[in-house]
């Protein structure tokens, strides 16, 4: 490949076959080889460079909750000290609850909250425990949160390559 071209012909086929997620098979890899008539090996060395070349950020599922059961989903923002949120955001990121917690600004005076942490739980309830799992864990860095729950599912989608 030169450096005007970072993907080949190939490499937009096997995009373009893995963006909208790979089949529920037992082989995945080598049902996108037979689909695109090349060895599974190759399949497999391809995502990898791409992973490495930072061509795509990353190959992993994405559950959807409600369909797991978890229907009650919530958003728990945090008000903790700005000089301690990246360590605070560490530890609450590192629970097994916790699906993705990360740092925004705050818009005050309406919006004091500058960390936020996806709770997903079967029920309110439940969700509410897990909170407060975070609050003991926050400690007397916590100076406020709240829940915001989810009312219904967005679509996620990253970049997609068309044609």
């Amino acid at each position: 490949m030169s450096e005007d071209t970072p993907i080949d012909a190939m490499d937009r086929r096997l995009i373009q076959a893995t963006q909208a997620g790979l089949q529920l098979v037992q082989r995945p890899y080598h049902q996108l080889a037979s689909e695109l008539g090349i060895p599974a090996e190759e399949v497999m060395h391809r995502l990898r460079r791409m992973l490495e070349t930072g061509i795509i950020r990353r190959i992993g599922v994405v559950p959807n909750h409600y369909t797991l059961g978890y229907r009650a989903n919530g958003m728990s923002v945090w008000d903790v000290p700005d000089e301690d949120i990246s360590a605070i955001g560490r530890r609450v990121g590192a629970l097994d609850f916790v699906s993705h917690a990360y740092h925004r600004p705050r818009h005050l005076p309406m919006w004091p909250y500058n960390l936020f942490a996806m709770v997903h739980g079967r029920t309110r309830a439940e969700v509410e425990d897990k909170v407060a799992a975070i609050a003991d864990l926050i400690g007397s860095a916590d100076r406020g949160h709240s829940i915001l729950y989810s009312t219904r599912i967005l679509k996620k989608t990253g970049l997609r390559i068309v044609g």
